[in-house]
């Protein structure tokens, strides 16, 4: 099913909610909306389902325009932040519902497939308040795999499991999403969690879409600093600079040896995620001494945030690492992973992703 969104808009009252936009999901895949709240996920994703009418522009479902076309009317599958059930059904009378709708044959056998998929085959016989909040969104997922449907939404599905259940979860739907046929949007807060599903990738902010396309090629060459700081958790690591004879100096801080453009602006912004800045050198690297301010450990790996001369800096050191707060501590940094932007914003550099350091 191809979806297209031809221009669309939302406005409500003297709100614009989504700006004017065009988007055409990968037929067959997934494609996460990947913003922060308020970014215009769930607009959009209403828009799509026919449960809102966009202020201006179409919706079309393989060349047919469906704009204006009621939810009911449309082949749709929908599941929500909050898990929405049937109470006086079980859970096997759940999932099995759309099929029953379709006179489908072996629904019994359907149900146990894809109960047993998401872990849920056991409670089957229950019913859905003697269940945990995680089993319940399970069936409310399993209902939606269930339906078949050529379009499948969900509006951050996981974001209120605990973390232990989000983690299992994530790797289920994304084996499930490989083997079906439905196109997937995925609305999500975290680049992590676009990155784990893969697919396409569309970044939101402030109701404007900033970039679509694979998930990979946005996350590594996102085309602006809004995208940057989007794609990025921890948040990307912002140094001011400018154009210097061998590449680009930093603000009270080393020179990054690089190619650059001719012509580039003088007020530069030099982006480093936390995963490329290391406590041992390497050849090349650029050195960044400062002193720890905060220490975190988060499951494998360590976010040391250090006050520099060039600004703070967060470092994800990989493994757990105890640090005395004001301890002395240097960074190092390789040019080839540095991004640069202009004054503008827009992507000048883009770390290299093969070969290097």
């Amino acid at each position: 099913m191809q979806l297209l969104l031809d221009k669309i808009s939302k406005k409500v009252g003297p709100e614009t909610w989504l700006h004017d936009m065009n988007l055409a999901p990968r037929p067959g895949e997934v494609t996460v909306l990947l913003g922060a709240t308020q970014a215009g996920k769930t607009s959009l994703m209403r828009v799509m389902a026919g449960l809102d009418v966009p202020s201006a522009g179409r919706v079309l479902v393989d060349g047919a325009d469906v704009t204006g076309m009621p939810v009911r009317e449309r082949n749709v599958a929908m599941v929500y932040q909050q898990f929405i059930n049937y109470p006086s059904l079980r859970v096997a009378d759940n999932i099995a519902s759309p099929l029953k709708l379709r006179g489908e044959k072996d629904i019994d056998q359907r149900v146990r497939e894809i109960a047993a998929r998401l872990h849920i085959d056991m409670f089957l016989d229950r019913y859905p308040a003697e269940l945990s909040g995680g089993q319940q969104q399970r069936v409310a997922l399993a209902r939606a795999l269930a339906k078949g449907a050529p379009l499948m939404l969900l509006d951050e599905p996981l974001v209120n499991l605990d973390y232990k259940l989000r983690e299992e979860l994530r790797e289920e739907l994304t084996q499930l999403f490989a083997v079906g046929d439905s196109t997937v949007i995925y609305a999500t807060t975290e680049p992590g969690e676009a990155l784990l599903l893969g697919g396409y990738t569309a970044v939101l902010d402030g109701g404007e879409l900033l970039q679509y396309g694979p998930t990979a090629e946005v996350f590594h060459a996102p085309k602006s600093l809004r995208v940057a700081r989007a794609f990025s958790d921890p948040p990307m690591n912002l140094i001011g600079a400018q154009a210097s004879e061998r590449g680009v100096q930093l603000s009270g801080g080393p020179e990054l040896v690089m190619a650059l453009k001719p012509g580039a602006t003088a007020g530069l912004t030099v982006g480093v995620r936390a995963s490329a800045l290391r406590e041992t050198p390497r050849d090349g690297d650029v050195s960044l001494p400062g002193k720890v301010e905060l220490a975190e450990i988060s499951g494998s790996d360590t976010f040391v945030h250090v006050s520099t001369p060039v600004g703070e800096l967060v470092a994800q050191l990989t493994g757990v690492h105890y640090f005395d707060l004001g301890a002395p501590i240097t960074l190092y940094l390789h040019p080839a992973h540095a991004y640069v932007f202009d004054d503008g914003g827009a992507l000048l550099v883009a770390p290299q992703r093969k070969g290097g350091h």
